[in-house]
C-alpha cells in the first residue's frame, strides 16, 4: 500500500507525479470500484462541495463520467460550455473562471482545445483545477482509468508490454499514459506511420517503430488511438484506405498476438479504420470495461483534489 498523502492543490497532468502519487490514486480508485454495484449508488464524501465542470471542447465519454462521478460523490455540480459562457460575448478565461470562483466554487473540471489552457487557471485560481484534455497536450484522468483497466485486468503493471497505436502526434491520451505507464515500470512501444510521431519521441522512454506487426507480436495491451482528422492541418497520410490497410487492429494482425492481448481504445471508437468491428466485440476488448473504470477512477480524483482525503485521515 502507498503510504504518501496527496498534498497537490490540482490535477494537470501525469508529467508532473511521482509514482507514488500514481498508486495513491490507482489504490483511491480501488476503493470506489464497488459502489456502482450498490443498491445506493451514492456516498457523502463530496456533500457540500460544488464542482464546476468547464468543457470549452466537445466531449461525451468525458463529460459524462465526471457528471456521474460528481453525484456519485454527493457534490454539487455546475455545468457550462463555451457555447453557454459569456466567451463567446468576449470574456476572457481567465474572467469566466474567477466569476465562477467567486460563487465559492471548490474544484473546476475543465477540457480545452489549447495546450496549457489549466495549468493556466490553475495559477489563477484558489479552487483545485482537473484537466480533462487539453489540446494535444495531456489528458491526466483518461491515462489514470487505462492504468486502473490494466491493473484489474492483468493484476499489474510493471514489466507488462503496452503497445500504442494510431495518431501519437496529435494523441494527448498517448503523452499522458507514456508519462504514467514508464513510471510504473511499463514497457511501452508507439507504432505509427513516421508522420504521425512525434520528433524525438524516444528520449520519452519508449519503444518506436512503424511496423504494425512487430509492435503486436509481444504486446500485454494493445491501445488503439483514434485518427483525429479535425486535429490535422494537412495530410498525414495518402488516405484513410491505405491506414487502414497498413494500421488497422483486426483478426489477421492478432494472429501473432499473445492469446490473452487486452484490446483497448479511449473512444470514440471509429470503426473500420483503427479497428474491425469484430475485434471491438472479441473477449480481447477492454473498451467498455475502461468506461466503467473510468468512473472510479475520476472519483478517486475528485476524492483526493478537493481534500476530502486529508479530512477523512484526520477524523481518524
Amino acid at each position: 500500500m502507498t503510504q504518501i498523502q496527496w498534498t497537490r492543490k490540482d490535477l494537470l497532468g501525469l508529467r508532473d507525479l511521482s509514482r507514488e502519487e500514481i498508486e495513491l490514486v490507482l489504490e483511491t480508485a480501488k476503493s470506489f470500484r464497488d459502489i456502482s454495484l450498490r443498491p445506493v449508488k451514492k456516498v457523502p464524501v463530496l456533500r457540500g462541495k460544488t464542482v464546476a465542470n468547464l468543457f470549452f471542447e466537445p466531449s461525451t465519454r468525458t463529460r459524462v463520467s465526471f457528471e456521474l462521478a460528481e453525484k456519485r460523490l454527493s457534490a454539487d455540480t455546475i455545468h457550462v460550455a463555451s457555447s453557454m459562457s459569456s466567451i463567446v460575448k468576449g470574456e476572457t478565461l481567465k474572467d469566466t473562471a474567477r466569476n465562477i470562483e467567486a460563487l465559492k466554487v471548490d474544484v473546476v473540471v475543465m477540457r480545452h482545445g489549447s495546450s496549457g489552457a489549466p495549468h493556466r487557471l490553475a495559477h489563477h485560481l484558489k479552487a483545485s483545477v482537473i484537466n480533462a484534455g487539453d489540446g494535444i497536450n495531456e489528458h491526466p484522468t483518461q491515462a489514470l482509468l487505462d492504468m486502473f483497466t490494466i491493473l484489474e485486468k492483468k493484476g499489474k503493471i510493471e514489466g507488462l508490454n503496452v503497445t500504442f497505436v494510431g495518431d501519437i502526434l496529435h494523441s494527448r491520451v498517448a503523452r499522458s499514459n507514456i508519462w504514467g505507464l514508464t513510471k510504473l515500470g511499463a514497457n511501452v512501444t508507439v507504432c505509427a506511420p513516421k508522420t504521425l510521431l512525434p520528433a524525438r519521441v524516444g528520449e520519452l522512454g519508449v519503444r518506436v517503430t512503424t511496423d504494425l506487426c512487430q509492435a503486436v507480436k509481444d504486446a500485454d495491451v494493445i491501445n488503439l488511438l483514434r485518427i483525429q482528422l479535425e486535429r490535422q492541418q494537412e495530410s498525414f497520410f495518402p488516405s484513410i484506405r491505405e491506414y487502414a490497410t497498413a494500421y488497422q487492429i483486426n483478426r489477421e494482425i492478432l494472429r501473432d498476438a499473445k492469446p490473452d492481448v487486452l484490446i483497448m481504445h479511449p473512444g470514440p471508437v471509429n470503426r473500420g479504420i483503427e479497428i474491425t468491428s469484430e475485434i471491438v466485440e472479441s473477449p480481447a476488448s477492454v473498451i467498455l470495461d475502461q468506461v466503467t473504470y473510468g468512473l472510479a477512477a475520476r472519483m478517486a480524483v475528485l476524492f483526493l483534489v478537493s481534500g476530502a482525503a486529508k479530512k477523512e485521515k484526520e477524523a481518524k
